[in-house]
C-alpha cells in the first residue's frame, strides 16, 4: 500500500501521479448581456463539470485505484481546460479593451491561487512537525513549492524527504505557472501586430510540434528517466498549448450562431475520439508513452471539448452543468491541493483505512470538499474582493458564447480562475 499511495514523492515513481492548478479570472458570461455579469459557476457552459469530473479521476487514482481510473489523464484534462479557458478570456478582454492587461491578470492569478495554496502548506507542514505525517520540512523546499519550481525541484535538486508527503502534486502548478508567465506576454504581442487567432493558433501549432520532438529527443537519450518528461514544464506545456490551440482556431464558446443537436457525423466524431483517448491510456510502449501520449490526448480533447461546450444540453454533457458538478467543480482547486496530504496522513495513522482503496477515496473526498468549502465560504469572498480591484476595464458587454450554463447559482465570472490538477497515475 505504501508504494500504491506514493505519489507524491516526485522521483520514487514511474508511472503517473496527479496534480491540480488552473487559471483564468473571467470574462461577461455567454449570454447573460449585463454589464455586471453575474452569471453561473463558469462564463462557459460545461466547463466546472469536467473540473469536477477530473478532481475525481485524479482522487480517485491517489486513493490506489490507479488501475482502474488513469489519475494521470485526469491532470492532463486540467492543463487543457486551463488553456481554453484563459485563452478564451484573452480573446474577449482584448475585443473590449482592445489590450491585455498583463500585470492586472498576474495580480488576479496571485490573490486566487496563493491563499489557498499557502493554508494548505501550512496544514502539510504542521502535520509534519507534529509527527503525523511523513517527510520533511526544509527551507529549500518550501521555497521552491512557493515560488513554483516544485517540479525542477522534485527531478534535479531533492535528495529526499525534504518536503511533506502529499506535497508533491505542486509539480503541476509549476507547470501552468512557467507557461503563464511566458503566455500573456506572447499573446499581447501577437495580439498588438494584429494576427488573426488562427494564425497565432498556427504558431502555437508549432510549439506543440516542437515540445514532442524535444519528448522525443529526451526519452532516446543516454541518461533519460521516464519521470524527466512527465513533470517538467519543458515537456508538459503543450498539453495546455492544446487548449490555447482550440480557443484560438475554434472556438465553440465563441460560435455566433445558436447551437442545434448533434448530427450523427458528430457523433461519430465523438466516438472515434474515445477510442482514440482509450488507446492512449492502454497501450503500454514506454517510448510511446512518454512521446505521443500527451500529443495524441490532447489532439482528442479538442473535439470534446467542442461539443461539452457548444451542445451544453446534449445527452451526457448536460449533466456537466448539474448544479452540483458545478459546484464540485468550483471546488476543484482546493480538493485537489489538500485530497494527496489527506491520504498520506490516513496512510501514516490509520493503515488498515489506507489499504481499502474503496473506504480511502470517499473518506478523503469527503474529507477535501470540507475543506474546499470552507475555504470557498471563509477565505475566498475577501480575495474575491481583491480581484475585483485588478478586473479588465469595463466596456461594452460581450457574450463569450451562446449559452448560459444551467444553474441557478450565481457567481461572478470575472472571478473564475483556471484549475487544473495533476497526477501521475495512467
Amino acid at each position: 500500500m505504501a508504494n500504491i499511495l506514493a505519489f507524491g514523492r516526485l522521483r520514487a515513481v514511474s508511472t503517473p501521479s496527479p496534480v491540480e492548478s488552473p487559471d483564468a479570472d473571467g470574462a461577461p458570461g455567454a449570454a447573460a448581456r449585463v454589464a455586471d455579469a453575474h452569471v453561473s459557476q463558469s462564463p462557459i457552459p460545461s466547463l466546472d463539470g469536467i473540473r469536477a469530473l477530473s478532481v475525481l479521476i485524479v482522487v480517485i487514482g491517489h486513493s490506489g485505484l490507479q488501475a482502474l481510473i488513469p489519475g494521470g489523464f485526469g491532470v492532463t484534462v486540467f492543463f487543457f481546460l486551463s488553456g481554453f479557458l484563459i485563452t478564451t478570456l484573452m480573446l474577449s478582454e482584448h475585443e473590449r479593451t482592445g489590450q491585455l492587461d498583463v500585470p492586472s491578470f498576474y495580480a488576479r492569478r496571485v490573490f486566487r491561487l496563493m491563499p489557498p495554496l499557502l493554508l494548505t502548506l501550512a496544514i502539510a507542514y504542521g502535520l509534519t512537525y507534529a509527527g503525523l505525517l511523513d517527510g520533511g520540512i526544509t527551507a529549500k523546499g518550501l521555497s521552491a513549492q512557493i515560488l513554483y519550481f516544485a517540479n525542477y525541484y522534485g527531478l534535479f535538486f531533492d535528495p529526499g524527504n525534504t518536503v511533506p508527503d502529499g506535497t508533491g502534486i505542486l509539480w503541476s502548478l509549476a507547470v501552468e505557472e512557467h507557461f503563464y508567465i511566458v503566455y500573456p506576454l506572447l499573446m499581447t504581442l501577437l495580439l498588438g501586430l494584429a494576427l488573426r487567432p488562427r494564425t497565432i493558433g498556427a504558431l502555437l501549432g508549432c510549439v506543440c510540434l516542437a515540445v514532442l520532438a524535444w519528448r522525443i529527443h529526451l526519452v532516446h537519450a543516454p541518461s533519460f528517466f521516464p519521470d524527466r518528461t512527465y513533470y517538467a514544464s519543458d515537456t508538459r506545456i503543450d498539453s495546455i498549448a492544446y487548449g490555447c490551440l482550440l480557443a484560438l482556431v475554434m472556438n465553440p464558446a465563441r460560435q455566433s450562431s445558436p447551437a442545434r443537436a448533434m448530427s450523427a457525423a458528430q457523433w461519430t466524431l465523438m466516438l472515434a475520439t474515445a477510442v482514440v483517448l482509450l488507446f492512449s491510456l492502454l497501450y503500454r510502449d514506454p517510448t510511446f508513452r512518454e512521446t505521443a501520449r500527451y500529443s495524441i490526448q490532447g489532439l482528442a480533447l479538442m473535439p470534446l471539448f467542442y461539443v461539452a461546450v457548444r451542445f451544453a444540453d446534449a445527452p451526457l454533457v448536460r449533466y456537466l452543468n448539474r448544479p452540483w458538478m458545478m459546484t464540485l467543480g468550483t471546488y476543484s482547486y482546493a480538493i485537489y491541493l489538500i485530497h494527496n496530504v489527506v491520504i498520506r496522513a490516513i496512510d501514516k495513522n490509520f493503515p488498515a483505512i489506507a489499504a481499502k482503496p474503496y473506504i480511502l477515496f470517499p473518506l478523503t473526498l469527503l474529507i477535501s470538499i470540507i475543506y474546499a468549502a470552507a475555504i470557498e465560504r471563509f477565505i475566498e469572498p475577501y480575495f474575491r474582493q481583491l480581484r475585483h480591484k485588478f478586473r479588465p476595464a469595463a466596456g461594452a458587454p460581450q457574450a463569450v458564447g451562446p449559452t448560459l450554463n444551467p444553474s441557478g447559482q450565481s457567481r461572478s465570472s470575472l472571478d473564475r480562475l483556471v484549475e487544473s490538477p495533476r497526477t501521475r497515475a495512467s
